[in-house]
């Protein structure tokens, strides 16, 4: 009877444990303290907004192309706007729409994912099938035809990157659920009579977090990518905002007639550094959780 009262209380502490280790590991990883860090201040930024910034970084109060100097570390730009204000409150949009698209993607694939790699046989099929259909298609063309079909707003561009990685994130947690689909607790849940939902949800679903966590660090990296991509094509986030991409847009014809290249070298150098902090705490984690 003891042994049956203390079983529960022995896996909750031998798995409180196991999350200490894993995140003693993370504290030690400089790869994913770096990454955290250089987010953490994209994230700072785009919560302050223009708040904090040195300058109102839509007003044009300045005089136009000034180089980077002690008055404008970062320059201005050829409508008279101070590019360090615009860099550092530029932020906020990236960092609105790129992480609530990965939610959708995640959600949504990670929906998918389990269904299809339960349900193997007919199930499997129809859906990879459809997959491959959907992935056939240079992805970045699906999304322009959407957003041109359906018109360009932030939450229109969330649901169309969004639903564009559901299909690639199936794909990875279908992978990972085959490899738990046939293991003795699954089996075990399934001779108790649980119903499909909750041994997918409730028994197999934590047992591929890891997996899943990876695949969500990876994916909103390529979502700030796509909002990059889309604003520059201007599908995505409007003027007057002082998004990155939008600054690159308005911009870059300048590199190749005068040269004013500060008007874009600061904004892609604010994307690089996000994407490749992002990237690394999806090293930390794989890293990590490999282990």
């Amino acid at each position: 009877m003891s042994a049956t009262v203390t079983a529960p209380a022995v896996g909750r502490s031998e798995a409180k444990i196991a999350r200490r280790e894993t995140l003693g590991r993370l504290v030690r990883s400089k790869t994913f303290l770096i990454g955290s860090g250089v987010v953490l201040w994209w994230v700072f930024w785009a919560i302050a907004g223009s708040r904090l910034t040195p300058y109102d970084p839509v007003a044009q109060n300045f005089a136009s192309l000034q180089p980077p100097g002690s008055g404008h570390w970062f320059g201005t730009d050829q409508l008279g706007r101070d590019v360090l204000s615009r860099v550092l409150a530029g932020a906020r949009d990236t960092l609105e729409v790129a992480p609530l698209a990965t939610l959708i993607g995640i959600v949504g694939g990670t929906t998918l994912g389990l269904v299809m790699g339960f349900f193997p046989g007919l199930v499997d099929e129809v859906l990879g099938r459809m997959i491959d259909a959907f992935l056939a298609l240079p992805l970045i063309v699906i999304a322009v035809t959407a957003l041109a079909a359906v018109g360009h707003s932030k939450w229109t561009l969330i649901a169309v990157i969004g639903l564009v990685f559901t299909p690639i994130v199936g794909r990875t947690v279908r992978a990972a659920v085959l490899g738990e689909r046939d293991l003795e607790y699954v089996q075990a849940a399934r001779l108790r009579g649980e119903r499909a939902p909750y041994v997918m949800f409730v028994e197999i679903l934590p047992n591929v977090m890891g997996t899943i966590i990876v695949e969500a660090t990876v994916r909103l990296g390529y979502a700030i990518f796509a909002v990059a991509g889309l604003t520059f094509l201007g599908f995505g986030v409007q003027p007057p905002s002082p998004d990155w991409s939008l600054q690159i847009a308005d911009n870059y014809a300048l590199l190749n007639a005068r040269n004013y290249e500060w008007t874009v070298l600061f904004p892609g150098a604010a994307i690089a550094s996000l994407v490749v902090a992002v990237n690394l705490i999806a090293d930390g984690l794989q890293q990590v959780l490999d282990r």
